[in-house]
């Protein structure tokens, strides 16, 4: 049986806002007996009337080819239910399929009122659980009876033991899944907005932002900066540049240390046992103005071959962004994908989007993609096996990311490489060195449970993936990479490449305030490896992008020309620092080049020397980031998709 359950003690989030409910009973309701089971149903309940099985009338009434139905019945033997094949593998509609669940309960089929939802009620029974479980309180007044709908009625009974504790007695009504979600959505639209923004505890969540104390030390800084620059230039040009050295010399041996640990042996992959069941995977999509890439989109996702109705795909997408709406409206969209809307505010950030839509998904694991991705059709039948196999223990699994347009121009080459790098060489090598990951954004895969205990995403931070890698090493929970390969598409312009990479180094940025505002407990979660790994992989990435131009002189060295002040540096310092600049070119060249030995990235080899002219574009995007951090930290700088989707196709057949 596939388990989710940690085996490992929980740590407690502190400040984390709990989902509303339960609460106490509402008048009229009698008193929870805490110590009962839900299952049984006491002699006071009402019962559900014994129900026809569900294929038998389905077959009287001739709804269903006898063929779709003997598959359906097949997977249902597997342990699937016969209601989710049915509408999942489109062989029943929704409407079709209500009609016949309460033909075949003996139930009311009604269309959910909004304004019948009760909050109270939501509330009381948990906003959470009514989503997971398909149940609606209605609001009747002081009648004898509560209405309360339910998308799966041969479960319902699970369930009347809690529901009349809290509202006292209760009737069955049915209606589709969608149209109670949409309902809950209504009601309870500012609580949920609210949770969206605040699901990440405070004490590691950027919403308590330091924004005026920011700009407090960074005007004394620049001010101590300014008054050495005017009193001793020299000995504050030499600080600068020895510690720009040094954090790139620190980069530079994480690195190194990465590739050799990726390049030895690796541990043998352990046999999987067999799954009596398949889980249900949700995965999220989030979309922001991307008029144009809803028919790719939906034809990548169909390449997956993970069974239907066990595939829930949520296609999140903004209040205001009516285009994008209006986009996926006139697409046919198969019925495993389910569009979600995240109500309006002036926070617009994907975390926030992410966490919104989280208490929608069905899933006992939660994927993510972006809008262009185009997943390997293997992937999610490998991921669930990866987490079966590894242990509770394990509670993130990140794929590969890749580019499948390097060909459009040197910067998507350069970009490429880069990636290659980054998700095949350093990351797989951090994962054996036991370090913390900074994940990238999309193709991560998680155990719900632990996501939800963790609080979700941090809807304030901008590089939300580099912070929840983090909180989940400090939480005792394991990340592994997996070589499953996902195509993306390359930033190929100038402009939005800056912009889209000052927003990781602002995230980046803001990552490591956040956790570094108590670096004792840091220490005391992470241990001093994995705490040097974080100081490395974000305090040194920023420095070395940020002071990389008293770095670029050495090459005017390297050439044999002069480097402006290096008569007031002593000799030896100086040659010091010129032998690990060049070996640091040296390596990542090397690095680089391991990264691309497979065949499919072998062409690209030949402008692996072309690099160091690629990175200072970050450094212009560093400037940019530190800007934004003191002035706009929240603004997230989107980034288009869809310009070279259809060159790519091309170009992948030639490559």
């Amino acid at each position: 049986m596939f388990v989710t359950a940690k085996i490992l003690p929980a740590k407690i989030m502190p400040g984390a806002p709990p989902d509303p409910g339960p609460a106490a009973p509402l008048p009229g309701a009698t008193a929870p007996d805490t110590h009962a089971p839900d299952a049984p149903a006491s002699p006071t309940m009402r019962d559900i009337r014994t129900a026809r099985p569900l294929a038998q009338i389905l077959h009287e009434g001739r709804r269903l080819a006898s063929g779709d139905l003997l598959r359906a019945l097949a997977q249902e033997a597997g342990g699937a239910r016969l209601e989710e094949v049915l509408a999942g593998n489109a062989l029943l509609s929704r409407d079709a399929l209500v009609e016949t669940l309460g033909a075949q309960h003996g139930a009311e089929v009604l269309a959910p009122d909004p304004a019948r939802a009760d909050p109270r009620r939501i509330t009381a029974f948990g906003l959470s659980a009514c989503l997971r479980e398909g149940i609606l309180p209605l609001n009747d007044g002081d009648a004898g009876e509560v209405t309360v709908l339910t998308a799966r009625p041969a479960e319902f009974d699970r369930h009347r033991r809690r529901l009349e504790a809290l509202f006292g007695p209760v009737r069955m009504a049915v209606a589709s899944a969608g149209a109670i979600e949409a309902a809950i959505a209504s009601a309870c639209r500012e609580p949920m907005r609210a949770r969206a923004e605040s699901r990440t505890a405070p004490v590691f969540s950027a919403r308590t932002w330091p924004a005026r104390s920011l700009r407090a030390v960074l005007g004394v800084l620049a001010l101590g900066l300014a008054t050495l620059g005017v009193l001793w230039p020299q000995a504050l040009f030499a600080g600068l540049l020895i510690w720009a050295t040094l954090s790139l010399g620190l980069v530079t041996a994480l690195r190194l240390g990465a590739a050799l640990a990726h390049l030895g042996r690796r541990p043998a992959e352990p046999a999987a046992a067999r799954m009596l069941r398949l889980p249900t995977v949700s995965i999220l999509v989030p979309l922001y103005r991307e008029t144009d890439i809803a028919p790719r989109l939906v034809a990548r996702l169909g390449r997956l071959a993970y069974p239907r109705d066990l595939l829930d795909v949520l296609l999140v997408t903004e209040e205001r962004d009516e285009a994008t709406r209006t986009a996926l409206a006139g697409n046919d969209l198969p019925p495993w994908i389910r569009v979600i809307t995240v109500p309006d505010a002036p926070l617009r950030t994907k975390p926030r989007a992410l966490n919104y839509a989280l208490d929608f998904c069905r899933g006992t694991i939660i994927g993510v993609y972006d809008a262009e991705d185009a997943p390997e059709p293997d992937q999610i039948h490998r991921v669930v096996r990866r987490f079966h196999t590894r242990g509770a223990d394990l509670a993130c699994v990140q794929g590969v990311l890749d580019y499948y347009n390097p060909r459009t121009n040197w910067l998507a080459r350069c970009f490429t490489i880069e990636y290659a790098v980054w998700f095949r060489v350093i990351l797989p090598g951090m994962e054996r060195l036991g370090l913390s990951l900074p994940l990238g954004g999309t193709t991560l895969f998680f155990r719900r449970d632990v996501l939800e205990d963790l609080g979700g995403w941090d809807a304030h931070n901008v590089t939300e993936d580099a912070d929840l890698g983090i909180r989940l090493s400090r939480m005792g929970y394991r990340t592994e990479v997996m070589t499953t390969v996902t195509g993306e598409e390359a930033n190929c312009h100038l402009m939005p490449w800056v912009r889209q990479r000052s927003r990781w180094l602002k995230g980046y940025a803001m990552t490591w305030i956040v956790h570094m505002r108590a670096p004792r407990r840091l220490l005391a979660d992470l241990g001093w490896r994995r705490f040097l790994g974080v100081q490395v992989i974000f305090a040194a990435t920023l420095s070395q992008f940020l002071l990389a131009p008293l770095l670029w002189g050495f090459w005017l060295l390297a050439l044999g020309f002069g480097y402006p002040l290096a008569g007031h540096l002593p000799q030896p310092l100086m040659q010091g620092l010129v032998t690990v600049f060049l070996c640091a070119e040296l390596l990542a060249m090397g690095i680089a080049a391991t990264a691309l030995s497979g065949p499919r990235h072998h062409h690209l080899l030949k402008w692996v020397p072309s690099l160091p002219l690629y990175f200072p574009l970050a450094t212009l995007a560093a400037y940019k980031a530190l800007a934004e951090l003191v002035w706009n930290p929240f603004y997230w700088d989107k980034t288009r998709h869809g310009i070279f989707d259809r060159p790519a196709r091309r170009l992948r057949r030639t490559a």
